[in-house]
């Protein structure tokens, strides 16, 4: 298969695909995503920032886990077939084997205070992680007015009114392709 050049790296092996999505399995616990960016664009530079924005996007508007989709995607991209499977299964591996051993420790030691306490803690560095992600995925569209409009619409449709993802989101799509495609002629 012919390497496919993309960010500032040519394309990775399936190998590569796999261990790299393994390790971001082990670290990103309790959330991927931020460690997937983090992998995929700053340390092994496979996409550019703006690309992996944009495939994010795409993969959010898909049915399933967007970290999952952006797996496949991505192994697909460079591999095909089996860059896609190399992908998903580095990615899943390790965090299921993990849910699964931590489910029966948290079974049997739940009731203790310290063991709840940490649960708490665990859910504020998670929530302040995500955030410093966010920031960075948005960071592509710095510059582009109608870009940033739409990213804040969606913010205030989604975390301040409440309404319903289900609902938002094809809205939410349909308004912000035609306002692209308005403003782009």
């Amino acid at each position: 298969m012919e390497a496919i050049t993309t960010g500032e790296t040519a394309s990775p092996s399936v190998v590569d695909l796999f261990t790299g999505f393994f390790i971001v399995g082990v670290y990103g616990f309790g959330g991927v995503l931020p460690w997937a960016r983090r992998m995929i664009v700053e340390q092994r530079k496979w996409l550019t920032p703006v690309e992996f924005t944009d495939m994010l996007g795409l993969c959010s508007f898909l049915p399933g886990g967007n970290i999952m989709n952006v797996t496949i995607a991505l192994g697909a991209r460079f591999r095909g077939i089996p860059g896609a499977a190399a992908c998903f299964l580095g990615l899943m591996t390790a965090p299921v084997a993990i849910v699964i051993a931590l489910g029966v420790v948290y079974d049997r030691y739940a009731y203790l205070p310290p063991v709840r306490q940490a649960f708490v803690a665990l859910s504020a560095a998670a929530a302040a992680f995500v955030l410093a992600t966010a920031w960075k995925i948005a960071s592509p569209l710095r510059g582009k007015p109608l870009a940033i409009g739409v990213a804040a619409c969606t913010f205030v449709a989604i975390a301040v009114l409440r309404l319903p993802l289900m609902a938002a989101m094809p809205v939410l799509t349909i308004g912000s392709t035609l306002l692209l495609w308005r403003f782009r002629k």
